[in-house]
Parts: structure tokens; C-alpha cells; sequence
């Protein structure tokens, strides 16, 4: 087995000093859920922490972290280009409509994830008047991409509450 030179070189490199020391400093990490960052953006009606992106660990396809919605915040209808959207619903209820006109509707609760494709006309809501609804989400990219289409009626009009977070603007 120690004959192998390549394969024993292939790992020697991960020994020396200079990666062992990097991967010290910027290999895993652990963000403490009582640590995300609120240095951003924030909007009345959510509250919105970072844990993944750039500037905190150095990301560069992803972004994660928290956002917490008003009860009946609503977005107006939207895709995100070429980005993937996970949301993890921790507490609440929500409520996600889709399709070319949202004709398609399904809702999620504390455990469930959404997945959101590119380029899918969507509504996100919070179903409930009176809890608020806590996610994560996760992206594909650090890019904010949003694109709204405002030819496409919303289903459910967002007319008390707008859902805002870092990636969906006020309409």
C-alpha cells in the first residue's frame, strides 16, 4: 500500500503547515444560532439575520440565514432568475403559490422544506393572521436575483403586509 507514491503525495499536501494552518482558520465553522448577523437590511413586518454569505465565512454559492414574517405578509409575484430557494419552516404557516397564473397552491409547517426552482412564477404568504411565521432560507448564489412580474395577478393581493426580505423587494 505505501508503495502508491501518487496517492501518498496526493494526501502529503493536506499536512503541510501552510494548509493546515488555512484550514484552521477557514475550514468548518459553526454559526451560533444566538450570533447571526442583523447587520442587514431590515424591513417592518420581518426580522432578518444572516448566518451564511461573503462577508461572514466567506461563501461564495450560497447564502443562508433567518428571516422571521409579519402574520398575512404576502409578496407580489416573482421568480429568481437562475437561483434554487430552500425554505425550512421552523414555526407557522406557509403558504406558496405558483404556476403561470400561481393556479397551483400548497402549504407548509414547522419541519417541511419548499423547494423552489428557477424561473417559476411564485407568491410566497405567511397563512396565518395572527403567528408569525419563522424560516430559514438557503440560496444557490449570493446574488439577490428578483424578478417581478407584474403582468401576472397575485392570487392572494398583498395589500396589508409585504413580505420583504433580502432578496424580495416592496413591490
Amino acid at each position: 500500500m505505501h508503495d502508491d507514491g501518487d496517492a501518498h503525495h496526493a494526501h502529503d499536501h493536506a499536512h503541510e503547515p501552510d494548509t493546515a494552518e488555512r484550514w484552521k482558520h477557514d475550514g468548518v465553522r459553526v454559526i451560533p444560532g444566538d450570533r447571526l448577523d442583523a447587520n442587514t437590511a431590515q424591513t417592518p413586518g420581518m426580522f432578518r439575520q444572516a448566518a451564511i454569505n461573503a462577508a461572514r465565512v466567506g461563501a461564495q454559492k450560497i447564502w443562508a440565514g433567518t428571516v422571521a414574517i409579519q402574520p398575512d405578509a404576502k409578496t407580489g409575484v416573482h421568480h429568481h432568475g437562475e437561483l434554487e430557494s430552500v425554505i425550512y419552516v421552523v414555526s407557522g404557516r406557509a403558504r406558496m403559490r405558483w404556476g403561470e397564473r400561481l393556479e397551483y397552491v400548497a402549504e407548509a409547517g414547522p419541519g417541511d422544506f419548499i423547494f423552489v426552482p428557477p424561473f417559476v412564477p411564485h407568491q410566497e404568504i405567511n397563512a396565518s393572521t395572527d403567528e408569525p411565521l419563522h424560516c430559514v432560507l438557503v440560496r444557490s448564489d449570493n446574488e439577490a436575483v428578483v424578478v417581478n412580474l407584474p403582468d401576472v395577478a397575485a392570487a392572494e393581493a398583498p395589500e396589508t403586509v409585504y413580505w420583504v426580505d433580502p432578496i424580495h423587494k416592496h413591490p
